[in-house]
């Protein structure tokens, strides 16, 4: 039996072995650092069984293995589960699987689990790991698995167990247990897991939630208790101090301390209200990205926020999308349905199918920030990052086939300098291909293979380095993303460029060309920004709320010292506005330190002290909210260096 090392070497054995016997044949040193194996490219425990030739890769616990991590929160969610059913008997386990930045367990309890019992939590689990209790695997047929789970009368494995096997009669269901089957704690679970409960490393619980079985408000309300764990304490310390920074960073506090956005209950869940504030902010981003459409010859269009179901059935998004489609509408004196527009694209494709196209007219470029409707699931919502009803910056080109490649080009470099624009200067391309043999994907594998080919080379020819991602295309083409880091390192996926054969050939799209013959379009969909509510969020957590200038509602606040200066603050402000500068006078009759710190938990760019000596001189003494006192410039030079600084978008700063 031959096994192929991640180096290309070839390890030859008379038997199945497991991946820890592959560890112990490489070295001691790497047998003992082994949490788990990976077999042809799936993550399995290190004593499973590898029945017949495969390439294996051993698991070490390292803080960057994305790998390592999954296993070592995989096990943490475990104890963390035996940890609350030894404080809580009563408590049902429904689901707890490892995410992107620790663990989760969903738990059916009468008792609200709070905070304030974590500490006790975290004991139990403690003593769990230093137990260093085996995770053994127990592998029964479906209807054994079936009766055992109707023994132990947890509805909700039940459940688990249905959608696993999901009519297979063949397939086998599995549980871990943390020590001695038939006498320690077990848990109905795929894995994998590590060796043993003391090889889990640093844990730390952190915060608990409401959720929904299945998601469904209509369902079991259920306790979401989250954690995180990595292989050391000091990796551990760092994503703790990213936490809480990113707590003092969250949009849904300082929105709503500066007045940006609000969600109201009455309104609907998801739903984002724009305040003054955010809606200026928002026109800001919608103003500069409109420029720079219109510069590179994009036409602004305008669609409906409803359309038949039939327009999307023929584009493929219905029923594709239907799990997260608003229900159709069908109103008393009309058999038509409709839906609350859940994509752009297709009313789009119309425009373009609504009057006969030459080769001459192509490319043709329409662009719309479009609000378009999904309903996701009550549990899933937070904030303006995960929404209902959202605004996409979308545009869709039309082109020949010849013009594929600089037209994708040109849209991933509009998408680049956006980012760039906002400091977003850690940016990761993910190039998110199909899954050969799939079905959940339409159109001819040709034009697949075409559209895939052109994108590397596209991106080959830009000398982007990216990653590739299988299985992660649009149903209808493959797709560029643009993952950013923020500058508290968390990663956000934000604009998109996809490049669709498909829409073009459903929608039977045609132009004439230069041979008097119908041709078919090629489609490219693009939207740096995504979606403006979820953009919007992650700008305000970037910037910490402190806007640059050109976005900020309020750029200047002028604090006159006493009311005795209000004339001449008047003045300045007058001045200010007639510029365009968005400016206000604090009139308040509070102390001048008391409205500078006002102004600064308002997150205001810069400050305007005006006393006797400002007013005699016709200056203003400038403060700014990072850089404090900038001293006394006469009010034309501040007016001109606002300007400037607001028209470069901050790259020239005010200074004295």
């Amino acid at each position: 039996m031959k096994i192929t090392l991640p180096d290309g070497s070839v390890k030859e054995f008379d038997g199945p072995v497991s991946g820890g016997d592959v560890a112990s044949s490489i070295g001691p040193r790497l047998a003992k650092a082994a949490i788990a194996a990976k077999v042809d490219g799936e993550l399995t425990d290190l004593d499973r069984s590898i029945e017949a030739d495969a390439s294996v890769a051993i698991v070490t616990a390292k803080d960057d293995d994305v790998d390592a991590l999954y296993v070592i929160r995989h096990s943490a969610a475990h104890v963390m589960a035996e940890a609350i059913q030894r404080i809580w008997p009563d408590a049902q386990l429904v689901y707890g699987p490892p995410v992107d930045m620790g663990f989760y367990y969903d738990i059916d309890l009468d008792d609200p689990i709070s905070t304030d019992d974590f500490v006790r939590i975290e004991k139990e689990m403690a003593e769990i790991i230093a137990s260093d209790r085996p995770f053994c695997r127990l592998e029964l047929g479906s209807d054994e698995g079936r009766a055992r789970l109707r023994d132990e009368g947890n509805v909700y494995k039940i459940d688990n167990a249905e959608r696993a096997l999901d009519g297979d009669g063949d397939a086998s269901l599995s549980w871990y247990v943390t020590g001695e089957a038939g006498r320690d704690w077990e848990d109905l679970c795929r894995g994998p897991h590590v060796p043993s409960t003391g090889r889990i490393g640093a844990f730390k619980l952190t915060s608990v939630a409401s959720s929904h079985w299945h998601g469904d408000v209509n369902q079991q309300r259920l306790q979401r208790v989250y954690g995180t764990a990595f292989a050391t304490q000091k990796a551990l310390d760092e994503h703790l101090e990213r936490l809480e920074e990113a707590r003092q960073r969250d949009h849904r506090v300082i929105g709503a301390k500066l007045g940006l956005f609000a969600i109201d209950e009455q309104v609907g869940q998801g739903l984002i209200l724009w305040k003054p504030n955010g809606a200026f902010v928002r026109m800001q981003l919608e103003d500069f990205l409109k420029a720079k459409l219109l510069a590179a010859g994009y036409e602004i269009v305008y669609t409906p926020h409803i359309g038949k179901v039939d327009l999307y059935k023929t584009s493929g998004h219905y029923p594709y999308y239907s799990d997260s489609q608003f229900p159709p509408i069908k109103m008393h004196d009309d058999e038509t349905e409709y839906i609350l527009k859940p994509m752009n694209c297709p009313h789009h494709v119309k425009i373009y199918a609504s009057e006969p196209r030459s080769y001459r007219d192509l490319p043709l470029r329409l662009a719309e920030f479009g609000t378009v409707y999904r309903f996701e699931q009550s549990g899933e919502l937070t904030g303006m990052t995960r929404v209902r009803g959202f605004t996409q910056d979308d545009a869709h080109l039309f082109c020949t086939e010849d013009q594929v490649r600089k037209e994708f080009s040109d849209t991933v470099s509009l998408t680049q300098f956006v980012f760039n624009t906002f400091g977003f200067e850690d940016v990761q391309v993910r190039l998110s291909l199909r899954e050969p043999g799939s079905d959940k994907y339409v159109g001819d594998p040709a034009n697949w293979d075409r559209a895939e080919r052109e994108l590397r080379e596209v991106l080959d020819e830009m000398q982007i380095d990216y990653e590739t991602d299988l299985g992660e295309a649009a149903f209808y083409g493959p797709k560029v993303d643009f993952v950013v880091r923020d500058v508290i390192g968390r990663s956000w996926q934000l604009g998109t460029v996809q490049l669709d054969y498909n829409l073009p050939e459903r929608f039977r799209l045609e132009y004439i060309g230069s041979d008097n013959q119908a041709h078919r379009p090629v489609m490219i969909h693009r939207a740096p920004f995504g979606s403006m509510e979820r953009f919007m969020a992650i700008l305000i957590e970037h910037y910490a709320g402190a806007f640059p200038m050109w976005l900020a509602p309020e750029q200047v606040r002028i604090l006159p010292v006493s009311d005795k200066f209000m004339d001449y603050a008047e003045a300045v402000h007058a001045a200010l506005r007639g510029s365009g500068i968005r400016a206000e006078v604090d009139q308040s009759a509070e102390r001048v330190q008391a409205k500078i710190r006002a102004a600064q938990e308002m997150k205001v760019p810069y400050m305007l002290v005006v006393g006797g000596r400002d007013r005699d001189g016709g200056t203003v003494s400038v403060r700014c909210r990072t850089r404090a006192d900038l001293g006394a410039l006469p009010l034309e030079a501040f007016i001109e260096q606002a300007k400037r600084e607001d028209q470069s978008h901050g790259e020239d700063r005010i200074s004295v």
